[in-house]
């Protein structure tokens, strides 16, 4: 697949540019993203003594502007306004994607209503790098940020369970060990996988069965990805055909294959396929 190099001279569509920064190492920004920054006319933020620090590092001299959970709706006419007149602006939060668990929204909604270009970019991702590492099944439900009022978390968590497929969690660390009992108690049948630091120097991946999961001694420092597993499978027991399934088995053995036949019986019992198709070849060879 060709890839089409960047171009300093060529002009960029006008509107509001998605962009995600880096969750950890900066080195994880990519070519696009820092083009996009230099060339926009505003920078919305976070907090601008985080993002600073990313702008001074690669020489990006683009204005700042701190627009958080806060202030963001104050901030919505001004911003809209700007875009309206051909402005270049783009949005980043603190780490990642912006939108996603973060501020962002909110401008997003407003630029559809009002028609205005909106252009995400790919990039640094905490969901997608927790899920790569953890093993479990590539299907998954992201909630976001843990809920923090209890009585939000026995509602939300006993529906989740119910899930058949990964969930992922943001944390806070100081959160962690008053959530454990919670995820026990609804998720002992998985895994967990505890991501803290990612992408930087001192990352660690922590993995437990959830039922064997303690509260730490120490809190755990910065912001967690928790990755729960898929519900685990449990195997068809090995029960012995009954007497009324022999019966249809032996009906439908010269027509039908014994696959066709073995995924028939098997959708109406628990009794394992192994069990069906040995019984199946038992009477194939007896007639």
């Amino acid at each position: 697949m060709a890839i089409n190099p960047l171009s300093h001279n060529k002009e960029i569509k006008k509107g509001l540019y998605l962009v995600p920064t880096p969750i950890g190492n900066l080195g994880d920004i990519t070519y696009r993203a820092i083009e996009i920054l230099k060339k926009s006319d505003l920078i919305l933020c976070e907090d601008t003594r985080v993002s600073i620090k990313l702008l001074k590092k690669f020489e990006i001299k683009s204005k700042l502007f701190s627009n958080h959970k806060f202030n963001e709706k104050k901030n919505l006419p001004k911003i809209i306004d700007n875009l309206k007149n051909g402005q270049i602006i783009s949005l980043i939060s603190d780490a990642g994607t912006p939108g996603v668990s973060d501020p962002g929204a909110i401008l997003v909604k407003e630029c559809v209503k009002e028609k205005i270009n909106i252009t995400p970019l790919p990039g640094p991702s905490a969901v997608n790098t927790s899920l790569s590492v953890s093993g479990f099944s590539e299907k998954f439900f992201f909630y976001g940020f843990f809920p923090t009022k209890l009585k939000d978390i026995q509602n939300d968590l006993r529906s989740l369970s119910n899930l058949d497929s990964c969930i992922i969690f943001f944390i806070s660390s100081k959160k962690l060990n008053k959530a454990i009992p919670k995820i026990k108690e609804n998720f002992s049948d998985r895994m967990i996988l505890i991501c803290r630091e990612m992408t930087k120097y001192y990352e660690e991946y922590l993995r437990y069965n959830v039922k064997d999961l303690k509260t730490f001694d120490e809190n755990l420092k910065g912001e967690l990805t928790i990755v729960l597993s898929e519900k685990k499978r449990v195997k068809k027991s090995s029960l012995l055909l009954s007497e009324s399934d022999k019966r249809v088995i032996k009906r439908m053995i010269k027509k039908f294959s014994i696959k066709e036949i073995t995924n028939f019986i098997s959708q109406n019992n628990d009794i394992s396929k192994k069990e069906i198709y040995n019984y199946c070849l038992k009477i194939k060879n007896e007639i």
